[in-house]
């Protein structure tokens, strides 16, 4: 199975790789490694890294981020789309038929380790696993395949994975995710802790995004006997604080931690009618829930995105069909 990456890039000379119009540490720091891993590891390889969207401020502790651009690469003979097989959290690339017919045309490899099914319109091969991060199959395809390893390919990855598991703390979190970052820090001469002192330097909030977060948890939704938590994000919000600080990753944990609940939604809207929902779960019900909207995810973690739903129709959704889903999966813990 990995053996294809290597075919893939093998007849190709300019090479693009694609991170969703959502992106996170997970996914940013899989193109900036792959953009390392290939530069490295194969001779005469061009490489751009293409994101529908600013990267936000939140995410700038890769050194690299600044390599990622929002201009579509129209020369590449390839593309690799990283973090997803969604055609939902694709929408901004196939919204636009220049974009989505170099898609059809061009030869696309999919890297992804969500357990969504697969459902990307255009012809494209991929390497789908189970994983705790994307970054953590790139570590794979690397050990597979014997590539180099070297420092800054080693900290983008394990930047990755860190934020992708919460620092190593996520219900996927695997052995096997300990020992790949164990292996990544030894090969780039590393130190854990100098990585985290960047990240958290750039994690730092003002006392506006203090202020806001404080908002936040009064608006606060608690429905089905404390079981359920949600919270609107309005357009409003998204775009007077999402470039500063992701509304969601201020809330979702803090919201997941209150004694009682057990799924965590913060839904944004958008003027257009688009609705977008961040899951945190205690339960295995994550993916259920988002997959209800046509989203998808991991058991306790998983987004979606619909159109033409306010959000007190999507609270009403919710509180319909979660008392099953945790029913259910309660049922088959006994």
């Amino acid at each position: 199975m990995y053996k294809s990456f290597i075919d893939f890039l093998s007849d190709k000379s300019k090479l693009c790789i694609i991170q969703a119009e959502n992106p996170d540490g997970d996914s940013l720091g899989s193109s900036i490694a792959l953009d390392y891993l290939i530069s490295e590891n194969f001779e005469g390889k061009d490489v751009s890294l293409y994101c529908p969207i600013d990267i936000p401020k939140y995410l700038r502790y890769f050194p690299d981020w600044s390599r990622v651009t929002d201009e579509f690469d129209w020369r590449a003979d390839g593309y690799i789309i990283v973090d997803t097989a969604s055609t939902v959290l694709l929408s901004k690339l196939l919204d636009d038929p220049a974009i989505k017919n170099k898609l059809f045309e061009k030869p696309v490899l999919v890297l992804d380790h969500h357990e969504t099914e697969d459902d990307l319109v255009f012809p494209h091969k991929s390497i789908i696993e189970p994983l705790p991060a994307c970054c953590d199959l790139i570590y794979k395809i690397i050990e597979d395949q014997n590539l180099k390893i070297t420092k800054d390919i080693a900290k983008n990855l394990i930047y990755g994975i860190l934020s992708d598991t919460l620092g190593l703390t996520s219900t996927s979190t695997s052995p096997d995710t300990f020992r790949h970052i164990a292996t990544l820090l030894e090969a780039g001469s590393l130190n854990i802790a100098d990585l985290e002192e960047a990240r958290r330097e750039f994690m730092k909030k003002s006392p506006r995004i203090l202020d806001y977060k404080a908002d936040l948890i009064k608006r606060v939704d608690y429905s089905l006997d404390g079981t359920l938590a949600t919270v609107h994000i309005p357009w409003e919000d998204i775009e007077a604080y999402s470039d500063e600080y992701n509304p969601n990753v201020l809330i979702l944990e803090e919201l997941r931690l209150v004694e009682g609940v057990k799924v965590a939604v913060a839904v944004k809207t958008y003027p257009d009618g688009k609705i977008t929902g961040k899951i945190r779960t205690s339960v295995p019900v994550a993916e259920q829930i988002a997959g209800y909207y046509g989203g998808g995810g991991h058991p306790y973690a998983a987004g979606f995105r619909t159109y033409d739903l306010s959000y007190e129709d999507c609270l009403k959704d919710l509180v319909s069909i979660v008392p099953g889903l945790l029913k259910e999966a309660e049922n088959e813990t006994f």
